[in-house]
């Protein structure tokens, strides 16, 4: 983690406006082709969820303008950043889990089942802190959403990208789904929403 000196960072006119909004994120939705990333998945027997969940952190930890956080006014940038997810509890709530990105699918997996089950079996909820790493996800799979707003506190620093999946369709054998991406518009621009969209759907067609 390092602090970036505003005074000759290249975002600083946008970051000294946009810091001052209300509501200083823009967001968008985007449709992904999951069809590969879907029959993948199924083969190997795995949680789409978290097959898709790794991708979209591996993408956004390949953009710089994802890993910014403020914290105490000023703009850090985290060498590598991890996951707050909501995750759905057995009585119909939510908790939030929260767990690391690794190279390794397979550890990343490990641990996300691990953060998964603890998250399950408790009560309550632990909200991320103000600059932390975490960006945070959601899952919505019963809606096939066009747009999606979040619920904010705005006396709360709030500064991490909130990036939330929809419902998987299908029409004529192709698979999409619905991705929300929200981005403090101090930190980055539609610019680099539209690089994580393009690098996301890269890693959802691998084979």
């Amino acid at each position: 983690m390092k602090t970036i000196n505003i005074e000759t960072w290249k975002r600083r006119d946008h970051f000294k406006l946009f810091s001052q909004f209300e509501e200083p994120f823009f967001g968008v939705v985007v449709s992904i082709d999951c069809t590969n990333a879907y029959a993948n998945a199924k083969a190997e027997k795995k949680s789409f969820f978290l097959h898709y969940l790794y991708r979209a952190l591996k993408a956004a930890n390949s953009i710089e303008e994802f890993r910014y956080r403020i914290l105490n006014n000023e703009v850090i940038l985290h060498e590598q950043i991890s996951v707050s997810t909501t995750i759905n509890r057995p009585n119909g709530t939510f908790g939030f889990g929260y767990f690391d990105y690794n190279n390794d699918e397979r550890i990343f997996i490990a641990d996300a089942q691990k953060a998964i089950q603890e998250v399950q079996n408790a009560e309550g909820l632990i909200p991320s802190q103000a600059g932390a790493s975490e960006i945070h996800f959601s899952a919505i799979p019963w809606v096939d959403f066009t747009s999606l707003s979040h619920a904010r506190s705005f006396s709360f620093p709030d500064s991490a990208p909130k990036i939330s999946f929809g419902k998987v369709t299908e029409q004529n054998g192709i698979k999409t789904m619905p991705v929300s991406i929200h981005l403090h518009h101090g930190l980055g621009d539609g610019y680099h929403v539209g690089l994580f969209a393009e690098k996301f759907q890269a890693l959802m067609n691998e084979a």
